[in-house]
């Protein structure tokens, strides 16, 4: 999936010279987090969280000094330089992005010009969406060899059983790289019978494996 297909477009931004206590009331008239920094060409040089606007404004108890803070440029507490994706960037890439470096928002650029932004909770309201688990379904997770053709085959299995797939993962089995994990969910919610089809092929089903539930 894109990053194109879940971003939002419509950006609220501020130019480096508004006031800190300008975007104190956006994050919060907004319920936003992040608001990037732009300037006359619509170009992310900067952007601020609620934290950073957060740490800016000083105690509740030092409320002589609290205004004045407020009344700083929003350039003094943005965090420069920015790191951008574009639209045609992949989702999975966009994750990747905020566990390396710890953040939890990216603006998107086209052509240097803001044209969206993705946040984390988009990108695990996407990762929810690609697995299908929002959907009435049941897990399997099968252990096989790494070897060319495998996934077919599992498929068939499954396919045979005239049930349709919402989702297949398939991520290596802890350290061992000669074998492989393919978590499917499928759209019933009885799944033994392919449960018991995949074990009389000679295939290890790690999940759903609990006494008395499978031969």
């Amino acid at each position: 999936m894109l990053v194109e297909e879940v971003m939002k477009r419509d950006v609220i931004t501020l130019p480096p010279h508004e006031k800190i206590e300008t975007a104190l009331k956006l994050l919060n008239q907004y319920h936003i987090r992040h608001i990037p920094i732009v300037d006359e060409q619509n170009q992310v040089i900067g952007i601020v969280s609620d934290r950073d606007v957060r740490d800016a404004s000083p105690s509740i108890f030092d409320r002589a000094t609290k205004a004045e803070q407020l009344k700083n440029e929003i350039q003094s507490i943005m965090s420069s330089p920015v790191i951008t994706v574009h639209p045609l960037d992949f989702v999975e890439e966009v994750a990747g992005i905020f566990y390396d470096q710890e953040i939890a928002c990216v603006p998107v650029t086209e052509d240097n010009k803001l044209v969206g932004i993705v946040t984390e909770k988009d990108v695990l309201y996407t990762l929810i969406q690609l697995t299908g688990i929002h959907e009435q379904s049941s897990q399997i997770e099968i252990k096989v060899e790494n070897k060319i053709g495998i996934l077919p085959e599992v498929t068939n299995i499954i396919g045979s059983h005239k049930v349709n797939i919402s989702s297949v993962l398939v991520y290596p089995y802890k350290n061992n790289y000669k074998n492989k994990i393919l978590a499917f969910r499928v759209q019933t919610m009885n799944p033994m019978p392919i449960i018991d089809s995949l074990k009389s092929k000679g295939y290890e089903v790690l999940w759903p494996n609990m006494p008395g539930i499978s031969k």
